[in-house]
């Protein structure tokens, strides 16, 4: 029996990665679907300020609201809270001598970026994530 106060999640978005490349950048892919890293003010979205709307690249799943992004100084677009928590899917990240939290679309599991429990009030928590796995759709 279905929950009717919890939001059902929207169907597992499966495709190969011939399917994913096609549609995809190169560096769109890297980031979303190889799990990297775009490096520090070089990727998309670390400075915009225009309201709108952060999706997932690969699917389309809304994210983030402009209202919650924040300039962390880190060079990657952050945000404190996402639009829907069940949007969003974490696990434990020990690669590169560091133990993270890792932040998948709930959707499609492209990788987003890491979360981080620094950010500004109300959460305190800093939703670092790599421009080339978003969509800003700017709000009309």
């Amino acid at each position: 029996m279905s929950n009717p106060s919890r939001p059902s999640r929207a169907p597992k978005v499966v495709k190969s990665d011939a399917e994913w490349r096609a549609q995809l950048t190169p560096e769109q892919f890297h980031v979303a679907r190889e799990a990297g890293t775009e490096r520090a003010f070089t990727g998309p979205y670390w400075d915009e300020k225009h309201a709108g709307e952060y999706d997932c690249v690969c699917c389309g799943t809304p994210l983030f609201q402009s209202t919650t992004k924040f300039d962390s100084g880190t060079g990657w677009p952050s945000f404190f809270a996402p639009i829907d928590p069940n949007a969003l899917e974490e696990r434990i990240d020990h690669s590169h001598g560091m133990t993270r939290m890792e932040v998948l679309c709930a959707t499609c599991e492209a990788h987003l970026g890491h979360v981080f429990p620094d950010g500004p009030r109300p959460t305190g928590l800093r939703y670092c994530m790599n421009g080339h796995a978003l969509a800003f759709k700017p709000k009309s």
